[in-house]
């Protein structure tokens, strides 16, 4: 059975997270009423889930990684993360379900100041990470622990880094591709610009807190 080892990250690279990106934006804070009135769509172990295509207020819209992640941040909540075989499986029934071709992960390629410690290279392999929770991912050649596409746009197993291999950007973001090449419901390495519809999951850490600093508020 498919298994998921995820290992702790360094504060530092945590912090790296806030500087501002290459385009001058930055990852936004929580927003306690916004917190207050999240939309929960469905409950997995003790987790609320958002699934934007579900939302009329936002489905048919798709939208970049770091927009993403602020939305659900907002929220006090995060772009999901998965961190077991299971929330992984329950996702991609989710999208096979609603007929979803695509989703954005919180996971994220280390490219970030910090990132060229040892134990993250050679990057492609050892630098994968869940951004939302600050875990990192097992290497990318220990098929057995995660659910990288053997295939893609190249006929190459993910993650390829196929748009930077064209002469494009580079492909550090991780999204769920639903049989869009054929290849089945995997992980793919997505350039970070490209829009997508997005999964948020409650975000323990953000709601401890707005609770902590918004006693008043029922979150």
């Amino acid at each position: 059975m498919l298994r998921f080892i995820i290992i702790s990250v360094f504060v530092g690279i945590a912090l790296a997270q806030f500087q501002p990106q290459p385009s001058g934006r930055t990852l936004g804070p929580p927003i306690p009423q916004l917190c207050a009135q999240r939309t929960i769509h469905e409950r997995f172990n003790g987790k609320g889930y958002y699934y934007s295509w579900a939302d009329p207020r936002t489905a048919g819209q798709e939208i970049d990684w770091l927009s993403g992640r602020n939305f659900c941040r907002e929220r006090c909540m995060d772009l999901v993360s998965l961190e077991t075989y299971a929330e992984n499986e329950f996702i991609k029934s989710r999208i096979v379900q609603d007929k979803v071709k695509y989703i954005w992960t919180s996971g994220r390629l280390c490219d970030f100041s910090g990132c060229d410690r040892s134990d993250l290279q050679p990057l492609n392999i050892n630098g994968w990470f869940w951004t939302a929770v600050l875990q990192k991912l097992a290497p990318t050649i220990d098929r057995t622990q995660n659910d990288w596409s053997e295939s893609g746009g190249i006929g190459k197993p993910q993650p390829d880094n196929r748009e930077a291999l064209q002469n494009g950007a580079p492909e550090n973001c991780l999204a769920i591709l639903n049989q869009f090449y054929n290849d089945g419901v995997n992980w793919h390495d997505v350039a970070c610009h490209h829009k997508k519809p997005w999964v948020c999951e409650d975000n323990e850490s953000l709601l401890k807190y707005v609770r902590y600093n918004n006693p008043n508020f029922r979150i």
